[in-house]
């Protein structure tokens, strides 16, 4: 079976070790979803001058934030790593082998919930920061054949990210800017406008800059656009806003037939 494409919003790393709807969600995923054979993970967390693919055997728990409680920097996640897979990726893309990255946050506080038992192997590539959004979209078609590999592919930003702008409570009503750039994202999945994924300061320079004062949360939405078609139906496990300026929406991608 193809596997499915995921985007997951995930927010504040404190959601790895909360529970609240959205971690719940999370959770009825894992029930869902086909078990895949390994997961490949485009995380905001990894930028790179030139893309890496993670090539060890048993990655490390990267807590990459600062002044959380100390029961975050506890959380150990310790899936074991796809070199297999990996190596195929440096062969054929000629991606460049990494053997000192691990999961960072972006990956492990999503990967927690949907597969606990961590049993699943997981590599991770990284956000080349000298590509072009459409560049960025090109490689995410490189990695569709993944899928056909039982590899799930998961994307994990945020469709709106400033940091700058969080309202102190996590029920805070978002922005306006915040919603209509989410919804701008939203309809243009929806109708598979790539031209304008790869172009988002058209819908206007400073929504762009609200929604996102940097680029790297939103561009793993964009490999996962990449990496699916016209044949793979879209729904939203996850909607809403936490602190007013960070969408946690979520977006599955394939045959909702099999994977419900």
């Amino acid at each position: 079976m193809r596997m499915p494409v995921l985007f997951v919003g995930h927010g504040s790393p404190m959601n790895a070790i909360e529970e609240n709807s959205f971690t719940r969600t999370l959770e009825t995923l894992s029930e869902k979803l086909p078990r895949p054979k390994a997961v490949c993970v485009i995380s905001a967390h990894w930028v790179t001058p030139g893309s890496e693919v993670l090539a060890v055997e048993k990655p490390r728990t990267i807590h990459d934030f600062s002044g959380f409680p100390r029961p975050l920097y506890e959380v150990q996640y310790p899936a074991p790593g796809a070199p297999d897979e990996a190596q195929r990726l440096v062969d054929d893309l000629k991606l460049m082998p990494d053997h000192h990255w691990g999961f960072d946050h972006g990956a492990w506080s999503v990967l927690k919930h949907i597969y606990p038992q961590a049993d699943v192997p997981v590599f991770q590539i990284s956000l080349d920061q000298t590509r072009s959004f459409e560049s960025h979209l090109d490689l995410g078609r490189e990695l569709s054949k993944l899928r056909d590999r039982g590899v799930l592919i998961l994307g994990s930003g945020n469709l709106v990210h400033n940091l700058r702008s969080l309202n102190g409570k996590m029920d805070a009503q978002p922005f306006p800017w915040a919603l209509e750039f989410d919804e701008k994202i939203k309809t243009a999945i929806e109708h598979r406008d790539e031209k304008s994924l790869a172009s988002p300061d058209r819908w206007g320079a400073s929504l762009l800059a609200n929604a996102h004062p940097t680029l790297e949360h939103y561009v793993p939405i964009l490999y996962c656009m990449g990496s699916t078609s016209e044949k793979d139906e879209i729904v939203y496990p996850y909607e809403g806003f936490d602190y007013g300026s960070i969408s946690m929406r979520m977006v599955l991608f394939g045959n909702q037939k099999e994977i419900t």
